[in-house]
């Protein structure tokens, strides 16, 4: 970075942006200072380098002074312009990069079901992803930007950071709307209060404001310190918590059959929603955490968005709190329950168990899988109800009349879900090696496979010794396609699909 990135000091409450404020009134001292709010988003900051109006570079924070270049990966951001609306002989600007909420609780899915560890929060996620190897994957990942700053210029000049925000905006950035101008701290106290409370009605996270000192000239002239600048602060909301009781512990069981324990909860408010139930991932937590039902317990939102139990209360337990067990048979078929040596998860061992069926179609038709329109949980459940599907390609074998007899389709609505299907059969080979469930294969291995094998005969016929030798394809991912293709009814489903086309 020819103008290091510098990170912010943080405030952790109101009294120490009131030392702030005096700081920098007394390092300017009969002069009027004004003071630009911003929404602190928690993703990961970048910078991105335009000449003659056309984006030439992007990089990571790194630093401060060098960072990674991901200028491929920015480009897949569908929010970084790549031409500007003027020609600038030289523009640096500064953002962040962050994940939607409703983005990340869907790429969170998609890996729980894949196997694949799960991101802590939007931040991790958005990080993650601004790093693949291959640009396709970061696309797919649906990342958004607001840019917040300049770090070099030539050819244009600002006079203060409020109208360098409204620049920003007239060359064709993403700015964020929510950002203010003051003349004192009280009120910007008070916005920070505002935020403190609305926070959680934003589609994205955030994790606290940025308060800057308006004036570019008296910015230069506070300067800053070897890792901060003193025109600057980070205000940062404290974590939420509350305390509430656990109910019951029950278990989900996902598309490869892992059993997910869930806590339900005596509704409490938190994070501006009532939360009823968290996930407490596997039963090593619960016994690492002593979770019971019965217990008092402590709940947060990781990422403001998740609710997890992060701890018990073992001090006001009654004595009639009873441990959690993992269970020796699947709560959905009975079959028996198996947790392999150095795994967190125990999974049910029925290939053919129904809530493994029911979340593998909803896996198959997802959007970053085969991506069937109008495919969603409840059409899955009422055709495996009526009996007309048992796997993946019975759906290409459904008819109209089958459609439109189920509740709430209807004519139309059967028309278009044939059209998806049919659709759907032209997706690159990628889609459906993802689609089909393969433990560990997430949608960036899934690509390396198609790139390699080419076809899905291919790609059956692998042994082991081949699968890893593709760069990235481990001994893990290697050993779980192997004993998907050895399964007869994995077979028998794939042939299925190639004779429906």
């Amino acid at each position: 970075h020819r103008v290091p990135m510098l990170s912010l000091a943080n405030a952790f409450d109101e009294g120490e942006l009131r030392d702030f404020d005096r700081r920098v009134r007394a390092a300017l001292p009969g002069e009027t200072v004004e003071y630009v709010v911003e929404l602190k988003i928690d993703g990961l900051a970048v910078s991105l380098r335009y000449e003659n109006g056309l984006f030439v570079t992007g990089a990571t924070r790194g630093d401060g002074e060098t960072g990674e270049d991901i200028t491929a990966n920015l480009i897949t951001v569908r929010a970084v312009p790549l031409r500007l609306q003027r020609e600038i002989p030289v523009l640096e600007v500064r953002g962040e990069v962050y994940m939607s909420k409703e983005a990340f609780l869907r790429l969170n899915e998609a890996r729980e079901e894949a196997g694949e560890p799960l991101f802590a929060n939007p931040r991790n996620a958005a990080a993650g992803s601004l790093r693949q190897l291959d640009p396709s994957v970061t696309a797919s990942r649906q990342l958004s930007i607001f840019l917040y700053g300049i770090g070099e210029a030539a050819g244009i000049t600002f006079q203060t950071h409020f109208q360098t925000l409204s620049v920003l905006r007239e060359l064709g950035f993403p700015v964020n709307r929510h950002h203010r101008l003051f003349n004192h701290m009280d009120d910007v106290v008070q916005y920070c209060r505002r935020w403190q409370q609305e926070r959680f009605d934003l589609p994205y996270a955030i994790d606290g404001l940025v308060i800057k000192v308006n004036s570019l000239e008296q910015q230069d002239r506070l300067g800053a310190t070897m890792k901060s600048p003193r025109w600057a602060i980070a205000y940062k909301f404290p974590a939420e918590q509350a305390r509430t009781r656990v109910v019951d512990i029950i278990l989900r069981v996902g598309r490869t059959g892992v059993l997910t324990p869930t806590a339900i909860l005596e509704p409490v408010r938190l994070a501006g929603t009532t939360v009823s139930r968290a996930t407490l991932h596997n039963e090593d937590i619960i016994r690492e955490r002593d979770i019971r039902v019965g217990d008092r317990v402590i709940v947060q939102k990781a990422g403001d968005i998740i609710p997890e139990v992060v701890a018990s209360l073992p001090e006001e337990r009654t004595g009639e709190e009873k441990p959690f067990a993992m269970p020796a048979r699947c709560p959905e078929c009975g079959a028996a329950v198996n947790r392999p040596p150095g795994e967190a998860a125990a999974r049910c061992t029925n290939m053919a168990c129904p809530a493994r069926l029911r979340e593998g179609l909803i896996h198959f038709a997802s959007r970053n899988a085969m991506d069937i329109t109008g495919l969603g949980p409840a059409v899955i459940g009422q055709l495996l109800r009526a009996g007309l599907v048992a796997d993946p390609a019975d759906l290409y074998t459904l008819r109209h009349d089958d459609l439109a007899r189920l509740e709430r389709l209807g004519d139309k609505s059967a028309r278009n879900l044939l059209q998806a299907l049919e659709k759907s059969k032209a997706n690159p080979l990628h889609r459906l090696i993802f689609a089909l469930g393969i433990r560990h294969v997430g949608e960036r291995a899934a690509r390396l496979l198609a790139e390699h094998f080419g076809t899905m005969d291919g790609l059956s016929r692998a042994t082991y010794d081949e699968l890893v030798t593709i760069p990235e394809i481990g001994p893990r991912i290697a050993e779980s396609v192997v004993t998907f293709f050895a399964q007869d009814e994995n077979r028998r489903v794939l042939e299925k699909l190639a004779a429906a086309g």
